[in-house]
């Protein structure tokens, strides 16, 4: 790792990365997120698409795209006084913004308070998705959680320009691109890059205002699910997105929601790594609302290869 900039340099690179994208407003930004969730209607019952992107920003597809999307493409057969309770994923083949993507839904139970569906997910004939969800109709029962940790709000927190400027590994050229104002307003804390903690967190929220029922919030909740998640088994090992010869993607994604929750208010996402080993690391998260409440929760493995540039 280079040595660390100094705090003129650090500042200067926020200013510099913020400037090329101040023009871009924060409704026009939430609009593109739920746009994803235009479906259009495929020949077959119970199957949909989604066109490829006019001007792909990335090589692959995010990951918490395709989990949002599967869970509403799922969501759409099934009676609406049941509401997700869980989902289960697989990444099995990188995707591209640049083709359509074709959704199947199989309605495997339906009972009098829980449905189970799987969506099978395509591009080009090829499956590179699936994902399992779960949907209940709401009921009483016993109630617990875990307290949320004692963490700093977020306003003592670094945006998420500060954070990656911060990292001398980011030159300046992709720092103006990783800071592109994005939907969700992220701020984090990370320890120290030689502390090797497991355990970090950041606070999403979006950033305008957004009218929808608990399904779009929930699925908008599982976009957010996988960014930074796959970050925490890197820390102890001293890695970041950005480390020269580092591999990283996600394998599987399991999340389950507890309460309800509102996207456009703070949440914050609690994330640590128990285990790394065999080119493959798991990660847990914990997602409670600001005034405490635990509306989800996370586990998920990524691959983490790394081969040292020559």
């Amino acid at each position: 790792m280079t040595s660390a900039l100094s705090p003129e340099r650090i500042q200067a690179r926020i200013e510099k990365a913020n400037a090329a994208h101040s023009a871009i407003r924060a409704e026009k930004l939430v609009r593109g997120l739920v746009r994803l969730f235009d479906f259009d209607a495929a020949d077959e019952p119970d199957e949909f698409t989604f066109p490829a992107f006019s001007r792909a920003s990335r090589d692959r597809i995010f990951g918490g795209q395709i989990i949002a999307q599967a869970m509403m493409a799922a969501a759409r057969t099934v009676d609406p006084d049941k509401q997700v309770h869980s989902l289960h994923a697989y990444f099995l083949r990188g995707g591209s913004e640049a083709v359509p993507l074709h959704f199947r839904v199989h309605r495997d139970f339906d009972g009098r308070a829980f449905s189970n569906r799987r969506v099978v997910v395509r591009q080009e004939g090829k499956v590179i998705f699936n994902l399992t969800a779960s949907f209940q109709k709401p009921e009483a029962g016993f109630s617990h959680q875990v307290p949320m940790p004692d963490i700093l709000p977020p306003e003592k927190c670094w945006d998420y320009s500060e954070a990656m400027a911060r990292n001398p590994d980011i030159p300046d050229n992709m720092l103006e691109r990783m800071a592109h104002p994005r939907p969700f307003e992220l701020r984090s804390f990370r320890p120290a890059a030689d502390a090797k903690a497991t355990s970090h967190y950041q606070w999403f929220r979006l950033r305008a205002p957004i009218e929808g029922d608990q399904l779009l919030h929930r699925a908008l909740l599982s976009f957010a699910s996988d960014m930074g998640l796959l970050s925490s088994a890197m820390l102890p090992h001293g890695l970041h997105w950005v480390t020269p010869g580092l591999f990283c993607t996600s394998l599987d994604h399991a999340m389950w929601f507890h309460n309800d929750v509102q996207v456009d208010q703070w949440f914050v996402y609690v994330m640590d790594s128990d285990w790394t080993g065999g080119s493959r690391g798991i990660n847990h998260g914990w997602i409670y609302s600001q005034d405490g409440t635990l509306v989800a929760s996370v586990v998920q493995e990524g691959l983490l290869r790394l081969t040292p540039p020559a």
